[in-house]
């Protein structure tokens, strides 16, 4: 089958969430069907077989009901400061190309994007390819929009967000400057967040047709559903009036976020930059959680200059519950060495916030594997991704009021939220991904897709 690329004309347009989409829909058609990112930049990832991937394709690939798979996503890239970023190459951290000039990566990351595609080709009947920001960035050397979809020869169906306005002049002006390799692959397009009557739209779909060689593939409406967003700070709580209240400070370079997703359907979260919303917590409901974070030194910086360790520390004092995940786990302890100079100067020692007993070590090699906890009397399975080693090697350790793990995934499990908070959910995914299927089948023109990748 014809590959299916799904460009946006801007970031955010809706790219990872249409190939979701898409994934559950083919894989109901009875299409062997895997996603595939050649270059994701994100802090949240996931562990899988060989290494970690960011949390778009994962879900992408539970979507399709298939392994998720490093292949998914060759390179991701982890920023770590605002001019740089841990490169990670089909699935493992590579500290030396971290260093090289962005510009001078483009022909080592190549090699791992191609020839994952081309094994993923060979394993399913359809990969569909989630393209990255805009291919109409014309400043830019795009590998992962225009050099993909010319070496995988998709059809590409191109997606614009209509909610912000200009929808049409996005895919028009993404079309016309495209490179005419990339133009003469731009198969259909989609409008996608949009709100009210669909029908008010005519005749602008269709003269924007006429003037382009994109056909109509339909509007997506702008849709309630329960998909992490791939930065998960930026979650509302979806939580009942009265939930019991958690607050998270808000780390410049927090990880993993999306990890709180369901705990947002249990408890009424609270991302904050301010130390006074840690004040005035129940310590018999309520809790503070310091999540991961890419670069722990920096972010215990941050919190400092802003007071937040000050309130952390206040709120412990009174009782109330603070849990760390991972790099919030390494926070809590004593202190925090950095002998190879993985997140700084090498030789580093950094105070922690004395909550608890134990110190941290950074490693020169970075652990990515599953792993599973014993709290509350069940077991749990996680993740682990990260540097840090907790001197007394637990994953899962409590003193008193204050919790250190240092396993991503616990608060995904209905079960370890209800022991924690005494309230019950219910999982999110698998019910989002058949709602995003069924608007698929609903919105957009099936027999259109079929086609774009019949054999």
């Amino acid at each position: 089958m014809t590959p299916l690329m799904v460009l946006g004309c801007t970031s955010d347009a809706g790219k990872s969430l249409l190939v979701t989409a898409l994934c559950r829909w083919f894989q109901r058609q009875g299409v062997s069907v895997a996603p595939f990112k050649a270059q994701n930049m994100s802090n949240n990832a996931r562990v899988v077989d060989g290494g970690e991937i960011g949390v778009a394709q994962w879900l992408q690939a539970k979507a399709a009901r298939v392994e998720p798979d490093v292949l998914m996503n060759p390179v991701l890239l982890k920023p770590e400061a605002d001019t740089q970023s841990q490169v990670v190459v089909r699935g493992q951290a590579d500290l030396e190309l971290s260093k090289v000039p962005w510009n001078d990566r483009h022909d080592a990351l190549w090699a791992p994007m191609s020839e994952s595609f081309d094994e993923l080709s060979s394993s399913f009947d359809l990969v569909i390819i989630e393209g990255a920001g805009s291919p109409a960035e014309i400043n830019l050397r795009d590998q992962v929009n225009n050099r993909m979809i010319e070496y995988s020869d998709a059809a590409g169906l191109l997606v614009s967000d209509i909610d912000r306005g200009g929808a049409f002049a996005h895919l028009f002006g993404t079309w016309s400057l495209v490179p005419e390799t990339t133009r003469d692959r731009l198969a259909a397009f989609v409008l996608n967040r949009f709100r009210g009557d669909a029908s008010l739209l005519a005749p602008g779909p269709e003269m924007l047709a006429d003037m382009t060689t994109m056909a109509y593939a339909g509007v997506v409406p702008m849709l309630r559903h329960d998909l992490p967003r791939e930065e998960g700070a930026s979650e509302t709580s979806a939580a009942p009036t009265g939930a019991p209240r958690v607050v998270l400070p808000r780390f410049p370079f927090g990880s993993n976020l999306d990890e709180f997703h369901l705990l947002s359907h249990a408890a009424d979260i609270r991302w904050s930059t301010q130390p006074a919303a840690f004040d005035g917590l129940d310590p018999d409901r309520d809790a503070i959680i310091l999540p991961g974070s890419k670069h722990v030194a920096a972010d215990l910086a941050w919190m400092r200059e802003k007071g937040i360790d000050q309130a952390i520390r206040s709120a412990a004092r009174q009782g109330v519950r603070v849990i760390g995940v991972c790099g919030g786990a390494m926070m809590l302890g004593r202190e925090i060495s950095d002998p190879h100079g993985v997140e700084g100067s090498a030789g580093a020692v950094l105070d922690g916030l004395g909550l608890m007993t134990h110190s941290t070590e950074m490693g020169a090699h970075k652990h990515t594997r599953s792993a599973a906890v014993e709290a509350f009397g069940a077991t749990y399975a996680g993740y682990e991704i990260r540097f840090g080693e907790l001197t007394d090697g637990q994953r899962y350790r409590v003193e008193g009021n204050v919790t250190a793990t240092t396993v991503h995934g616990l608060f995904e499990h209905p079960d370890f939220i209800e022991s924690v908070l005494g309230v019950r959910v219910d999982p999110v995914l698998e019910p989002t991904f058949e709602l995003l299927a069924d608007a698929v089948e609903e919105h957009l023109d099936t027999d259109l897709l079929r086609s774009l990748v019949r054999s």
